[in-house]
């Protein structure tokens, strides 16, 4: 039998605020374990939530980049059930009306372009975190956490299979971070993902049970993790057996997702809407005020770059995956006025090397994109040989050109520091090639016999002679030319 996998995710994004969502507690990562929890985050009595406005500013931000539906009029629920993690024993969160619905978000698997419709983006408080090491046996609880905004999305299970599950979920982590309303550190937990997941024989309409794998923290896990659960939901099936909805774990280490406890549905948690919270009223102006700042959008940058600079849909995808590597790319085409082509090169192949060989992203770069800019006219004019343009872009990393004046002239610097300008004097290429052509006899005969292979000696000598700084495309030409007189 052929069977039909069916996926939906649900994403939660940490929200960039400086507080929290109903508290004014700080979000800061990374404190000691209870530092950050106020009376309002674990519920002691005689507290009062108050809605930040900066979480509504971000939900709406994000809806409005995905096409989404705007409820001017939403409500905060209470979510009722027991963890320890959960210091109220109930989650606030939004059940019925959220605040952002009915949105889209477009992606590309294998060539073929799929839409991937977005039910609802609601707004709710993170728990806190149960920490399972070093307690000799038990639990510890951080409340830290408690209270930090989030922004659950839920897809509808337009998906079929983990390859598509995947890139959706790189789109959603690639637009937050372009909206600057979420860091995406799926290490630190502050973009995570659920995702459910059932089969059903081809051509059925009505969906299977469904399983529900929790807090994947990684794209690798994610399609570790489904790509498994299919395999186990189909043999559990083909075997006779009935899946069972339930909640799941997936263990990275043992490769397998096991029972974590059984699903419950929606009417289990006891919403009903949160007494000391009143609905959150959006105006138009409110809205509006919010569209004007949205950033010009990954999808639309990756078209103006194909456009405008004449790249491929891949220097195009590479260049754009993060608005600040976009910017840096961009900043070094403009002040150097270099061939695009060129700069999306170095950008994607010599830069990128040394940012993935010490694990840094674009922001971090020792070479800035004035300092990268330098670089790429002197390449550009001719000035340096790419050989050379290695070389001192390696200086330039190891910081070399730190004496310059300013950024633009570290690269200039550099060449005339360690004397690496290309030799681009005609005359003198043509006497250090009149002097190779004739202590080579020999080989000048043969090159002249057919033996074209030889032209290669002729070009090494002259590179040799000149240290390597002679302009390549000018000792070709000059050569042939004397060569075949």
């Amino acid at each position: 039998m052929k069977w039909e996998t069916v996926i939906g995710l649900e994403v939660h994004t940490q929200l960039l605020t400086a507080s929290k969502i109903f508290s004014g507690a700080s979000t800061m990562y990374g404190s000691e374990p209870n530092t950050q929890a106020c009376a309002v985050d674990i519920g002691l009595p005689g507290v009062l939530p108050v809605m930040n406005v900066e979480a509504a500013r971000m939900a709406i931000k994000f809806g409005l980049a995905i096409g989404a539906e705007i409820n001017r009029h939403s409500v905060f629920a209470r979510k009722n059930y027991f963890y320890p993690d959960l210091p109220k024993g109930y989650q606030i969160s939004q059940y019925e009306l959220p605040i952002v619905y009915n949105g889209k978000v477009e992606i590309d698997v294998d060539g073929l372009t799929k839409i991937i419709s977005i039910t609802r983006a609601h707004l709710e408080e993170d728990a806190g975190k149960s920490l399972h090491e070093d307690f000799h046996g038990l639990s510890g609880i951080d409340f830290n956490r408690a209270g930090t905004p989030l922004l659950e999305i839920v897809s509808e299970p337009d998906m079929r299979s983990a390859a598509e599950a995947v890139v959706y979920l790189k789109k959603l982590h690639e637009l937050v971070r372009y909206l600057e309303i979420c860091d995406g550190n799926m290490q630190e937990g502050s973009f995570r993902c659920d995702a459910n997941v059932s089969v059903r024989p081809e051509g059925q309409e009505t969906f299977g049970t469904r399983t529900e794998l929790k807090n994947i923290n990684s794209f690798k896990f994610v399609e570790k993790a489904i790509e498994f659960e299919i395999e186990r939901q189909i043999d559990v099936l083909e075997s006779g057996g009935a899946v069972v909805l339930e909640t799941r774990l997936y263990d990275p280490d043992k490769n397998e997702t096991r029972p974590m406890r059984s699903k419950e549905e929606a009417h289990d948690y006891r919403y009903f809407p949160d007494p000391d919270l009143p609905p959150l009223e959006l105006d138009e102006a409110f809205i509006e005020a919010v569209r004007q700042t949205l950033p010009e959008l990954p999808d639309a940058k990756r078209a103006r770059f194909k456009r405008d600079y004449k790249l491929s849909d891949y220097d195009a995808g590479v260049l754009t995956a993060t608005a600040a590597m976009a910017d840096y790319y961009e900043d070094a085409v403009r002040k150097s006025k270099s061939d695009p082509k060129l700069v999306a090169n170095w950008t994607i192949g010599d830069l990128s090397a040394y940012l993935n060989k010490e694990n840094l992203s674009i922001e971090d770069s020792a070479v800035s994109s004035t300092m990268f800019s330098g670089l790429m006219k002197k390449i550009n004019d001719g000035t340096l040989s790419v050989k050379t343009g290695k070389q001192v872009l390696e200086m330039l990393w190891k910081g070399q050109g730190a004496d310059a004046t300013d950024e633009s002239t570290a690269a200039e610097s550099v060449i005339i520091k360690f004397d690496l300008a290309q030799i681009s004097d005609r005359t003198k290429i043509e006497q250090v090639i009149d002097k190779v052509l004739a202590a080579s006899e020999a080989q000048v005969q043969q090159y002249r016999n057919g033996q074209e292979k030889v032209f290669g000696y002729f070009v090494g000598q002259v590179m040799k002679a000149t240290g390597g700084k002679a302009n390549p495309k000018q000792v070709n030409e000059i050569l042939k030319k004397k060569l075949n007189d």
